[in-house]
């Protein structure tokens, strides 16, 4: 299993804009690369890639949004699990990448085998 990140951290643009230091952002992009199209696409194609059996993602980081999109900070009273996806958020376009990207990573949905028709005997 691999992922991103969880409920209880913060979102991966929020930690590489604000709570990264320094060495941390260079050892990230130095790993990954840079990305045209930020650092939490660089965390999924990673995460995608890997050779873990499921890969997740959280929406906050598909959608890149920062610490304002946290769901939870533990042993914080105030505040927590407030985030919720706007309609309209989760577009097409990030559809088709996703889509894309499954397709590359070879994380497509595989076909259920069926057992064969001697196991189905009256």
């Amino acid at each position: 299993m691999i992922y991103t990140g969880t409920h209880d951290n913060d979102t991966t643009v929020g930690w590489f804009k604000s709570g990264a230091a320094d060495h941390e952002r260079r050892h990230a992009e130095c790993y990954l690369g840079r990305c045209d199209d930020g650092i939490h696409w660089a965390f999924i194609r990673a995460a995608q890639s890997s050779v873990a059996d499921f890969a997740l993602i959280p929406m906050q980081d598909i959608l890149g949004l920062g610490s304002e999109a946290r769901m939870n900070t533990p042993s914080l009273d105030d505040g927590n699990w407030s985030w919720r996806l706007a309609p309209g958020e989760f577009t097409a376009d990030l559809t088709a990448k996703l889509a894309h990207l499954a397709e590359v990573t070879d994380r497509l949905p595989q076909p259920f085998p069926l057992p064969s028709q001697e196991n189905f005997a009256a």
